[in-house]
């Protein structure tokens, strides 16, 4: 009803009023708010249908100029995929018989693809839409081993091509090593079949890229990868792991390092038994230990990590790096995507060059594929065309294989854009404005920063953490970023980035990813704010840090069901028995109902669980059902995930690393899911 001079009662009107000025009162204070919108909201995956008894355990991917897609199998196939974005695509079978083949390049009316051990290109000569030649440009030595996969080509801009070649995986597969000539390099290939090594250092790097021009890869976590990374391959770069430098005393290596120079500095763990035979070297809590920045004072060629990947967290075996082109996906275009095969997910990169190096920030994009992610490539209409496999490794999808879409719905979400590196903190700028009031509000922020070993164990957990000292923060007029001012900063660390608080203006919606990882090659130079233009407002004041904790942060000592406290440690409960005579109770603990999977899903996400475990199917690991059979407490299921026996699951061929870095309140609560598993 509208209201006019005549019609116009205050008495009426004023009950209106009052409610209306209620609910937009308890919406801003966050007491009833709408379910903040997720990355489902805003991407949706759309499956690519393959024909029938079509298997696609996808190796590459490349768009055509006229809009097909070329799709490689680790089969041997390749197929051209004609309307790939429509409802019924078809799929022509334009190669076949070859071996593995892990990557795809168009170039001059041909395809070449990268086979376990060659550079192959496919041409079509008499235009039936098969290729009648299958050219060998290139051969580099194999020596059979399982792992010695190829990845490649990408297209260099002088019309060369690159390869990266994979390590091969011994009997002790935790020590991976270079069997033959250029395994753990990169190669620059030209057409008239002369080849030059690029680097080395790599351990299995299957995310080999062109971006902008220049050379890009990530790996795998492993021995002497403490977690997965993006860094540029520049000649003559060493990028971490020796295995590869037994070959630069050959006349044509850009790079003469030897491997006795890093196990000068660092053991090679080469650890055996008392039998003489090898044993998968643990990590050792309490070490002395060097990081990639301490050993880099010593190895000048050594590529240090552009931007960390945080294991468990944004993947654990990254895969193929895209730029996002100009009018697709909205605010994010010219960021970088990574696809990741364990956990089935695709992260969000931002760069920024300091003082000439690249770093920048990371985050979570998008989960929920149906497979692992090897591969991406653009689609003409601006979707995202995703290549999928688990083989030989298992995924969080439940699929074996898979090529599906993912697709922007052009409503912009609320999250970080970017977060930019300034002399004394950090600059987030956002997609939305942000709500000022929790946005000037010091608790809405935290910051945590940590690094990882540079060693010869499997990965590494985080070390050397401290907490972030916020001292205030300065938001734009526009609520377009926001500056924090942090304390203490440190170079070549990871900074963890954490806007809890934070809400947008026009829905009080939370982010959609409210973590950044920022990996800090560099400090800026530049002016410092005064603090005269901070705000220094802190609900969370009296709290240590910055922010208030959530309660998952909270040290918890947990009590068993007879009331003493278990060891905090090992989560061990203590054995003493009731007096005799006593009346048997029933605790808080026992009654407990059991978590579902809905409510340790996050968890078992986070600490990279369910890229080895499903509930209910067997993947790398067991299936956490069949766990439960073994009727185990819940103190052993604790020990078991801290330190696991893989003598007791003989079948499964990857034995389970120990997960020390996985805390004591998570543990448990994924070992109470477990043991309420029993019964299903």
């Amino acid at each position: 009803m509208f209201y006019t001079a005549k019609n116009f009662k205050p008495k009426k009107l004023l009950p209106v009023l009052l409610l209306a000025i209620a609910i937009a009162a308890v919406r801003h204070e966050g007491f009833s708010q709408a379910e903040s919108a997720k990355e489902e909201d805003y991407f949706k995956i759309m499956r690519v249908p393959a024909p029938e008894g079509v298997i696609l355990e996808v190796g590459g991917l490349c768009t055509l100029p006229n809009g097909n897609v070329g799709v490689t199998t680790r089969r041997g196939d390749v197929f051209i995929v004609e309307n790939p974005t429509s409802q019924r695509p078809y799929f022509r079978k334009f190669a076949t018989g070859m071996h593995e083949v892990l990557g795809l390049e168009y170039k001059d009316g041909a395809l070449y693809c990268a086979q376990r051990g060659e550079l192959t290109k496919l041409v079509d000569t008499d235009m039936d839409g098969k290729a009648d030649v299958y050219e060998t440009v290139y051969a580099w030595p194999v020596s059979g081993n399982y792992h010695e996969y190829s990845f490649g080509p990408k297209l260099a801009p002088d019309g060369s091509f690159f390869v990266t070649l994979n390590l091969g995986f011994p009997g002790d597969w935790w020590h991976p090593r270079s069997f033959v000539p250029w395994r753990g390099w990169a190669l620059n290939i030209r057409e008239d079949g002369s080849f030059e090594p690029w680097a080395t250092g790599f351990r299995s790097p299957c995310g080999i890229s062109m971006i902008d021009g220049e050379l890009w890869y990530t790996d795998n976590q492993g021995d002497w990868v403490g977690s997965g990374s993006l860094r540029p391959i520049r000649r003559g770069a060493f990028l971490g792991h020796p295995s590869g430098l037994v070959w630069t005393d050959l006349p044509n290596s850009p790079i003469k390092l030897k491997q006795e120079q890093i196990f000068a500095k660092i053991n090679p763990r080469l650890d055996v038994d008392k039998e003489g035979q090898p044993v998968k070297p643990p990590n050792i809590v309490n070490e002395k230990f060097m990081t990639l920045s301490d050993m880099k004072q010593f190895v000048p060629e050594l590529q240090l990590p552009a931007v960390w990947l945080p294991h468990g967290i944004l993947g654990i075996s990254n895969s193929e790096i895209v730029k996002i082109p100009e009018g697709s996906f909205g605010p994010f275009a010219g960021q970088l995507l990574v696809g990741d095969q364990g956990q089935s997910m695709l992260d969000r990169v931002f760069l920024e060059k300091i003082n000439g190096e690249y770093q920048g920030a990371s985050w979570a994009f998008r989960s929920g594929f149906q497979s692992g992610i090897v591969r991406l490539a653009w689609a003409k209409d601006g979707s995202l065309i995703v290549g999928e496999t688990n083989r030989g490794w298992g995924s969080a999808g439940e699929a074996t294989e898979g090529l599906q879409r993912l697709v922007w719905n052009n409503s912009v979400p609320f999250e970080m854009r970017a977060v930019r590196a300034m002399p004394d903190g950090f600059e987030i700028e956002f997609t939305k404005p942000v709500d000022r009031k929790t946005a000037e509000d010091i608790a809405s922020y935290s910051v945590e920063s940590y690094t990882y070993k540079y060693h010869a164990v499997y990965g590494s957990p985080p070390v050397n953490t401290e907490k972030g000292q916020i001292t205030g923060v300065k938001v734009s007029d526009d609520g377009m970023k926001a500056r924090i001012v942090v304390s203490n900063l440190r170079k070549n660390y990871i900074h963890t980035i954490t806007l809890a608080g934070l809400q947008d203006k026009e829905n009080f919606f939370s982010l959609v990813h409210p973590t950044a990882y920022y990996t800090l090659n560099n400090i800026p130079e530049g002016t410092k704010l005064p603090i005269s233009q901070l705000s220094t407002k802190n609900s969370g004041k009296g709290t240590k840090g910055s922010a208030l904790p959530s309660k998952s942060a909270v040290p918890v000592r947990f009590k068993n069901t007879k009331g003493a406290a278990a060891n905090p440690a090992t989560g061990e409960e203590p054995t003493t028995q009731p007096k005799a005579g006593a009346k048997p109770t029933t605790s808080k603990a026992a009654t407990t109902k059991a978590p579902t999977f809905a409510e340790v899903k996050n968890l078992l996400q986070k600490n990279t669980c369910l890229a080895c475990h499903n509930q209910n199917t067997r993947q790398v690991g067991p299936a956490y059902v069949d766990v439960a059979k073994r009727k185990y407490s819940v103190a052993q299921i604790i020990n078991l995930i801290h330190n696991p026996k893989p003598e007791n699951w003989p079948d499964y061929s990857t034995p389970m690393p120990p997960m020390p870095q996985v805390s004591n309140a998570d543990a448990r609560k994924i070992a109470e899911y477990i043991k309420g598993l029993e019964k299903k």
